[in-house]
C-alpha cells in the first residue's frame, strides 16, 4: 500500500524517531540499565495487510497493547503492542520484579500502560510539535487479545482507515524486547497529516 512519497515518509519516519528519543530518554529515569529505543522501519498498511503483517511478525502469540486515542488537527488512535512474554520481562526489568512471580500481573496493567504512555505521547508530541498543529488525548487503555481482535475492535475507522507501523525495538542490558507502534488514522485525517509534511518541507526548501 503506497500512499507516501518518500519525502513524506522519511520525515515522518525523523518525526516519530525524535519522539521515539523523548520516551527513551524518560523510560532511562525509570530504570538503572540504559533503554535505547530505536525505530528502523515505518511502513503504511490497510487493515488486512497490517493483520498480516502482525501475524507474521508475532506468529500466533497473544499481544499486550496500550491503546490512546487522539483528536484535534489530526484524529485517530495509537497502540503500543507487545507479545505477553515480551510484556512481562518489560515490567520485570522495570520494575524488578521476578518475571515468574505471582504479583507480577497485578503490577503489569500499571507498568505497562505507564510505558506506553509515554511512548505514544512521546511519538505524537512530536508530530504535534514538529507540524505546529493541536492535538488532544485520551487516557491510555491497557489489554490483551489476538492480532485479529486488536485490530478490529476500534469500531470507529472502517475500510478507509490508514495504519502506520514503526517496530519498537527496546535494547535494555543486551536484552532485545520487540514491540510495534501503531499509528491509525481515518483517510481524510491522514490526509491532512500529508498535507501537513508537505508544508513544512516546502518552508524548508525555501
Amino acid at each position: 500500500m503506497s500512499l507516501m512519497t518518500d519525502e513524506q515518509l522519511d520525515a515522518l519516519q525523523e518525526f516519530i524517531n525524535i519522539g521515539i528519543g523523548r520516551a527513551a530518554g524518560m523510560l532511562n529515569e525509570m530504570v538503572e540499565s540504559p533503554i535505547v529505543l530505536s525505530v528502523p522501519v515505518l511502513q503504511v498498511f490497510d487493515s488486512k495487510s497490517l493483520q498480516q503483517e502482525l501475524i507474521k511478525q508475532f506468529n500466533c502469540h497473544r499481544l499486550a497493547a496500550v491503546r490512546l486515542n487522539f483528536s484535534g488537527s489530526f484524529s485517530g488512535s495509537a497502540e503500543l503492542v507487545f507479545p505477553t512474554e515480551s510484556a512481562s520481562s518489560l515490567v520485570s526489568l522495570l520494575t524488578g520484579e521476578d518475571s515468574n512471580s505471582p504479583d507480577l500481573d497485578a503490577v503489569k496493567i500499571g507498568t505497562l500502560t505507564e510505558v506506553g504512555n509515554i511512548v505514544i505521547n512521546g511519538v505524537l508530541g512530536s508530530i504535534s510539535n514538529l507540524l505546529k498543529r493541536q492535538m488532544s488525548y485520551t487516557l491510555p487503555i491497557y489489554f490483551e487479545d489476538t492480532v485479529q481482535q486488536i485490530i478490529t475492535s476500534n469500531q470507529s475507522f472502517d475500510r478507509d482507515t490508514v495504519f502506520l507501523l514503526a517496530q519498537a525495538r527496546f535494547e535494555i542490558a543486551q536484552l532485545e524486547i520487540v514491540g510495534d507502534i501503531i499509528l491509525i488514522f481515518e483517510l481524510a485525517s491522514f490526509d491532512e497529516l500529508l498535507s501537513c509534511i508537505d508544508q513544512e518541507l516546502n518552508a524548508i526548501s525555501r
